[in-house]
């Protein structure tokens, strides 16, 4: 490291310009920059103050923590942003329409970045636990899209966090598949296989600074679990367990996807203890508590993706138990972890979360009511498309049973029909595989749907006496318009909505 200047993160601030285009590490709060974002927001502040405009491209691997997207968009410092966020500030300047925001498929962004699609990037602003004088990068707890980020930037900028060691090397996979029309095969055939190198390698005077600090991630804790994602946990493993003992699924089982949250955790947890389900591998984006904790019990064999979403004190065990960790544990870039390629190619089972599912099998899993965006798409997409089996799951209510989740259709769709297959609330099942509309329709309201609104779902296919679909202009979103004017989805009068 002597070879680079040692730097505050006011000085690292310095450098930046109005408008410049910065790819940030993180994938969630795990490995994002911490403190050169704080310091560029309170630039920012300043700049504002004194009447002169200051605000920059705001490019990740997904979420971040607060100390990123929470700051900046607090000093309303960024002009736009991409691919995925979670932060409440930032969600707010979002659908207030101060911050430009457009959604993106996880595994598309780092080869967008490199088409040259998004422009060009000024600066790589990365997080490592090392960095050598010959310019190869340690990553931290995550790699997102840094590799891509230091291969097309102009300057590169590194937080050293010792609160990673350096001895995290080999840990990581480090690998870009080369560009059209020279693109192969990606050689990877189970989870556990390496191609890459344990580095990132960059060119040492693209370095423009290393700034040295101290700062665990900004992993928060999820909700405990309830009896409704417990319930929804067992429903996901019993249906595994099923599509083995029917011989769809392979005995000695598939890698899995889990999305991230309180409901993934309670999903995990249940195959952790169904005991029809063997020992198995995860292909996934995130790994958290839930998947650590199988792991220390031999019921998940290996883990290979993006980020260790967990908290400050599973983490440090972790790194303290590395020789345990090392032959179980991999990160790579989430253009590998999430291709479309290699998801077909394992045969990689795919559970990730909806905000709301209609009638016939479409998917919202980013907007409230149409129109204001959660959180992003992020990989769902990316599995969901490509996986040997995909499921989606939620709980059938929301806001104390005044919402359903089941709804005539998605007020926004981001999964569409041809691509989901398995429906499980707290409820039941839905397995939508070789069901027409109509039969779908049937399905997830008699399975899936709160028994508070399913006369109420029937009552809105059932009056449709023709077309493929039992679908209706006139009434599709009425149950979202009664929401909107009281605040409840019960009560829709389908015989005043012309069917």
């Amino acid at each position: 490291m002597s070879s680079f200047a040692t730097l505050t993160p006011e000085e690292a601030a310095s450098l930046l310009r109005h408008n410049d285009t910065v790819g940030f590490s993180g994938f969630t709060p795990a490995g994002a920059a911490k403190v050169i974002p704080k310091a560029i927001a309170a630039r920012a502040q300043n700049e504002h103050e004194a009447g002169r405009p200051f605000k920059i491209g705001v490019v990740t691997g997904a979420s971040t923590g607060r100390s990123l997207d929470g700051e900046l968009a607090k000093a309303d410092a960024i002009s736009f942003r991409t691919p995925y966020q979670s932060d409440p500030d930032l969600r707010k300047a979002i659908n207030e329409g101060r911050t430009r925001f457009f959604d993106m498929h996880l595994s598309l962004l780092p080869q967008q970045v490199r088409y040259g699609f998004l422009g060009k990037f000024d600066w790589a602003i990365i997080e490592a636990a090392d960095v050598t004088p010959n310019g190869e990068i340690i990553p931290t707890a995550s790699v997102g899209a840094s590799p891509t980020f230091c291969n097309v930037a102009e300057n590169i900028l590194i937080e050293l966090n010792h609160f990673h060691p350096a001895t995290l090397r080999g840990l990581h996979d480090i690998y870009e598949p080369l560009d059209p029309p020279h693109r192969r095969e990606i050689p990877i055939y189970k989870p556990s296989d390496r191609i890459g190198t344990p580095f990132i390698k960059v060119d040492p005077k693209k370095i423009r600074g290393v700034v040295i600090n101290n700062a665990p991630d900004e992993t928060g804790a999820f909700d405990a679990p309830s009896d409704v994602t417990n319930q929804i946990g067992r429903n996901v493993a019993d249906f595994l367990a099923q599509e083995i003992q029917a011989g769809r699924i392979p005995k000695s089982f598939l890698p899995i996807q889990s999305g991230v949250g309180n409901i993934a955790n309670a999903v995990l947890a249940a195959m952790g203890e169904n005991k029809e389900i063997p020992p198995f591998e995860m292909y996934s984006e995130v790994i958290q508590e839930s998947v650590i904790a199988l792991m220390r019990t031999d019921k998940v064999t290996f883990a290979s993706g993006v980020s260790l979403t967990v908290g400050k004190e599973t983490l440090s065990g972790i790194y303290s138990d590395l020789e345990f960790f090392r032959p179980r544990l991999l990160l790579r870039p989430q253009e590998i972890t999430n291709h479309p390629e290699l998801v077909r190619r394992m045969g990689v089972i795919s559970i990730n979360t909806a905000i709301e599912v209609d009638l016939f099998g479409n998917v919202n899993s980013t907007h409230v009511l149409g129109k204001n965006v959660m959180n992003g798409i992020g990989g769902s997409g990316d599995f969901t498309r490509n996986a040997f089996i995909s499921i989606f799951t939620c709980p059938s209510t929301a806001k104390s049973d005044k919402i359903s989740t089941i709804v005539p259709l998605v007020s926004h769709m981001d999964h569409s029909e041809h691509s989901v297959q398995i429906i499980i609330t707290e409820n039941g099942i839905a397995d939508l595989r070789g069901r027409s509309p109509h039969e779908r329709a049937r399905l997830i309201v008699d399975r899936c749907a709160h028994p508070s609104f399913r006369d109420e779902l029937h009552g809105y296919f059932d009056a449709v006496k023709d077309g493929q679909t039992p679908q209706t202009l006139a009434g599709a979103f009425a149950m979202h318009i009664q929401l909107m004017k009281s605040g409840n989805m019960h009560g829709v009068d389908w015989k005043n909505i012309h069917i």
